[in-house]
């Protein structure tokens, strides 16, 4: 019998509601929780999808960190609207999230930035994501470059931080029986509150 998602239930805020089914999925060891899908597109039009990880969330929206001159930087620099997918397979339950992006402030990446392990933070400066290279030895060559440049102070590359999806529709997707799964969709209101919509499977 699978779980179901009711509207007497679920908190009145998405937030709240998604924090709750976070640590749902990392309590019941769904693997790498945290991992979701970003979907990007050009200014035309053109889509473009890869996973990322979940690092922090809260009132404001979802935060991710990555290279701000790769070609997810680049689209999201073109046209500020993105959707997040989670999809928690052994709980059977899937999030969207859909919202407008803005970077994070320069001292959340930073502090973020520290906590990383040593070979991630070279790895930020080594790697020019997205771009085309000649063979793995020219990675694994700048990736000596800078660690002999930095040693064990490696600073926070000026073209690497954080972004944040500020929600305006957060889904809820519960799988049941039979097809007849749960759908429940959060939409932001003017007032700044959230109208709760039941939706088809």
């Amino acid at each position: 019998m699978l779980n179901a998602l009711n509207e007497t239930e679920i908190d009145p805020n998405p937030l709240k509601q998604f924090e709750k089914w976070y640590d749902d999925a990392v309590s019941t060891g769904v693997p790498e929780a945290d991992a979701m899908t970003l979907a990007t597109a050009t200014k035309d039009g053109s889509p473009d999808a890869r996973i990322v990880l979940l690092k922090s969330f809260d009132d404001r929206g979802f935060v991710f960190y990555t290279n701000y001159q790769s070609r997810k930087a680049k689209e999201l620099g073109e046209n500020e609207m993105a959707c997040l997918l989670f999809y928690w397979l052994p709980v059977k339950r899937q999030v969207r999230i859909e919202g407008t992006v803005e970077k994070v402030s320069e001292e959340e990446s930073d502090d973020y930035f520290h906590t990383r392990p040593w070979g991630s933070k070279l790895g930020a400066w080594a790697s020019d994501q997205s771009e085309v290279i000649a063979g793995r030895e020219d990675l694994e060559k700048r990736f000596e470059e800078f660690e002999l440049k930095f040693a064990d102070n490696v600073p926070r590359p000026p073209h690497w931080g954080g972004y944040r999806v500020k929600p305006n529709a957060i889904e809820f997707w519960q799988g049941r029986d039979n097809r007849l799964h749960d759908r429940i969709r959060y939409r932001a209101q003017e007032d700044g509150s959230w109208r709760i919509e039941r939706l088809a499977p």
